[in-house]
């Protein structure tokens, strides 16, 4: 494609046909403004396809891994620890296609990868609830969390946190039912979880790069959750839904075309994203006598992401299956 591009700066009249039938790039010879359009679209794309994927690993299913029923009250804590992974797909930039004379809509590869996530999470009792023959309802608990995002080089992308990798969230959860012996323990919770200032750099070949810088996401969740635990083991289960918004400070992309040699560009306005999506899940727990081991699938699904090229295999709006293991200590 680049031999073809570089002739086209001296014989477009020429080879105009030619790439016509094999793309949509525009044929005219590349300029210092269009040279690097079709890259600073693509980085664009690259941050709607990413947002909601790692948006998943950060906001995962149950808000306290293990830990679904109230706690019954002051003097009553847990803490847990746990590790998300998101089936996920990471655009393979090196193997973008390349067009110096101007923007075109393509289908851009990717390659199926895990989008990790990892955090620690507490829930302290502030109510024990009402009772009700052999429940109590209206517990409540204060939720918090760090959310821990690991840096990424892979594929030719490079994920970096200026900022750190922790960031703090809050919520809380108020029991329906608290759990007892005959009844299951059912929950309405909020949470709050952000993920830290994200900077993306992607590279194509030897001089053509992408960069998204600042960018940030933030994900609200509600859920419904019920578990049951029937002597050392337990089954829990829920549903809800979460809102992801996500923004950039800057989006660039620098390109070394044939005639004009080393260009920039920057998006303007930086591309934003505000999406809503459904979530899924179930898990076990094995019930020892300070601590839980607790293990949940669930998938993600539903909203509209917007994107000027499509994604090889997955669009940026796919549900997502991701799956959680988690250790949690109590009393």
């Amino acid at each position: 494609m680049r031999k073809y591009l570089s002739m086209a700066a001296g014989l477009s009249a020429l080879i105009a046909p030619q790439l016509e039938a094999q793309t949509s790039c525009p044929t005219s010879v590349p300029t210092t403004t269009t040279a690097a359009e079709n890259a600073k679209q693509q980085a664009a794309d690259l941050f709607q396809y990413m947002a909601p994927q790692i948006a998943t690993a950060v906001a995962g299913g149950s808000p306290t891994l293990g830990q679904t029923s109230t706690l019954g009250g002051l003097g009553h804590f847990s803490v847990g620890v746990r590790g998300t992974a998101v089936k996920g797909s990471i655009p393979e930039v090196n193997r973008f296609p390349v067009c110096y004379s101007g923007r075109y809509s393509a289908t851009l590869p990717t390659g199926s990868k895990a989008i990790p996530g990892a955090g620690v999470d507490a829930a302290i009792g502030v109510f024990g609830g009402l009772p009700l023959a052999l429940t109590n309802i209206g517990a409540v608990d204060v939720l918090l969390s760090a959310t821990y995002l690991p840096e990424v080089d892979q594929n030719n992308v490079r994920i970096t946190l200026p900022d750190g990798s922790l960031k703090i969230g809050y919520g809380a959860r108020v029991g329906l039912l608290s759990e007892s012996i005959l009844v299951p323990g059912v929950s309405l919770s909020f949470m709050k979880r952000d993920l830290p200032t994200v900077n993306v750099v992607a590279n194509s070949g030897v001089s053509d790069s992408l960069f998204v810088t600042g960018l940030k996401l933030e994900t609200t969740s509600w859920r419904i959750e019920a578990s049951k635990s029937l002597l050392m083991f337990g089954i829990f289960g829920g549903v809800g839904r979460d809102k992801f918004e996500s923004s950039v400070t800057t989006v660039r992309a620098t390109v070394g075309a044939p005639v004009v040699g080393r260009a920039n560009a920057t998006l303007t306005p930086s591309p934003s994203q505000s999406l809503d999506r459904t979530n899924l899940f179930v898990g076990l727990k094995l019930n020892l006598l300070f601590f839980k081991l607790a293990a949940e699938v669930g998938q993600a699904s539903g909203g509209e992401v917007t994107t000027f090229n499509r994604f090889e295999g997955s669009a940026a709006n796919a549900s997502r299956t991701y799956g959680s293991l988690g250790v949690r200590f109590g009393l």
